[in-house]
C-alpha cells in the first residue's frame, strides 16, 4: 500500500528539515505536525523558519487528529511518553511507523504500545540542522537510514522507502539496520554530549590533540567496546568514518545537545551516556569517560532556569 499521508511528531530541527522537503515535494496536505494539546497551545501564534522562509507545513493538536498512513517521530527522547500518548489518535490498523529519536531504544517502547508489525527500524544521520529560537537553518540534509526489526511485516520498509523516494528526503534501506543504529549511537555519544560538556561545535571538537578532541573519541571508543559485548559488529573503522564526517560539517555547527545548553531544554543523556554507563556496568566494562560526561551533563542540566 503505498503512503500517502504523514504525520510528523517534533517540530525540532530533524523534523522542520525532513517535513519541509516532503511538503515541498509531496504537496500541501500531505505532511502535518502533530502536537498533543498543551504544547499546541504553548506555539500557537509561532512563526518558525528553515533557512530564512516561513514553515509552510501546518501543525494540527492531537486532539484534531485522524489516523495517517505513516508517523515519523522526530522528537527528543525525553517527549516519547508524550508522543505515545498523541500517537493514539494518528495509529490506524495500517499505519507504519518510524522513529528518528536518538538512542537504540526508543522503537522497544513503540512496538510495546503498538506492536512491531507496522513498526521499522531507522536513524537520521548527517544533518547540520541548527534550530535556535525559532529558526532552523541547515546545509545538508543527511540521510535516514532505514531497515526491518524482526517482528517487521514484509513490505513495510519498502512502503516508507518509496514515500522518502517520493518526498525527496535521502534514505539507504540497511540490510543490519540495528549495526547502524549503533553507529549512529556512537556518533552520538561522542559528539553531541562533548559539544554540550564543553560549549563546544563540530570544529573544537574535530581539532586534533584538543581536549574536546580527546573526549570526543574516548566516549566514542567507549560506545564501541559497549556495542560489541552486546553483539554489534561495530569497529575502529566506524569510529574513525564518524569522526571524518563530523570533520566535514561546518565547523560553526553544533549538535543537538549543544543546542539545547543555549535553550535549556532537557537532553538526551539518558539515551546516550545512561545507556553506555548501564549496559558497560552489565558487561563489566570500565567506562569513565561517559561516566563524567554524565555527571558533568546533569551538572549543567540542574543549573537551566527553567
Amino acid at each position: 500500500m503505498a503512503i500517502e499521508s504523514v504525520a510528523i511528531l517534533g517540530r525540532g530541527a530533524v523534523g522542520l528539515l525532513y517535513g519541509t522537503l516532503a511538503e515541498k515535494n509531496l504537496g500541501p496536505g500531505a505532511v502535518r505536525y502533530v502536537m498533543d494539546d498543551e504544547r499546541f497551545r504553548r506555539h500557537a501564534g509561532e512563526t518558525v523558519t528553515v533557512n530564512g522562509e516561513p514553515c509552510r507545513v501546518p501543525t494540527i493538536p492531537a486532539s484534531e487528529a485522524t489516523p495517517v498512513d505513516l508517523v515519523i517521530l522526530a522528537i527528543k527522547a525525553p517527549g516519547l511518553p508524550t508522543a505515545l500518548d498523541t500517537m493514539e489518535r494518528l495509529v490506524g490498523p495500517h499505519t507504519a511507523i518510524a522513529s528518528l529519536i536518538n538512542g537504540v531504544t526508543s522503537e522497544e517502547r513503540v512496538a510495546k504500545r503498538f506492536g512491531w508489525e507496522h513498526t521499522v527500524l531507522s536513524v537520521a544521520q548527517g544533518m547540520d540542522a541548527v534550530f535556535i529560537g525559532c529558526d532552523m537553518t541547515y546545509s545538508h540534509a543527511g540521510e535516514i537510514r532505514l531497515g526491518a526489526a524482526p517482528g517487521t511485516a514484509d513490505g513495510v520498509v519498502d512502503a516508507v522507502a518509496d514515500l522518502y523516494e517520493r518526498a525527496g528526503i535521502p534514505h539507504v534501506v540497511e540490510e543490519d539496520i540495528r549495526r547502524r543504529m549503533w553507529v549512529k549511537l556512537m556518533l552520538n555519544v561522542g559528539i553531541n554530549q562533548t559539544c554540550m560538556a564543553f560549549d563546544g561545535t563540530y570544529g573544537s571538537a574535530s581539532e586534533p590533540g584538543s581536549e574536546q578532541n580527546r573526549c570526543f573519541v574516548a566516549a566514542m571508543r567507549e560506545a564501541l567496546a559497549v556495542a560489541r559485548a552486546e553483539g554489534v559488529d561495530v569497529t575502529e573503522a566506524d569510529l574513525a568514518q564518524m569522526a571524518a564526517l563530523t570533520a566535514s560539517l561546518d565547523p560553526a555547527g553544533m549538535p543537538s545537545m549543544a543546542q539545547d545548553r543555549i535553550n535549556e531544554k532537557p537532553t538526551e543523556v539518558e539515551e546516550f551516556a545512561g545507556t553506555i554507563c548501564r549496559l558497560a556496568e552489565r558487561h563489566g566494562l570500565l567506562v569513565p569517560t561517559n561516566q563524567w560526561l554524565y555527571q558533568r551533563i546533569r551538572e549543567l542540566e540542574a543549573g537551566f532556569s527553567r
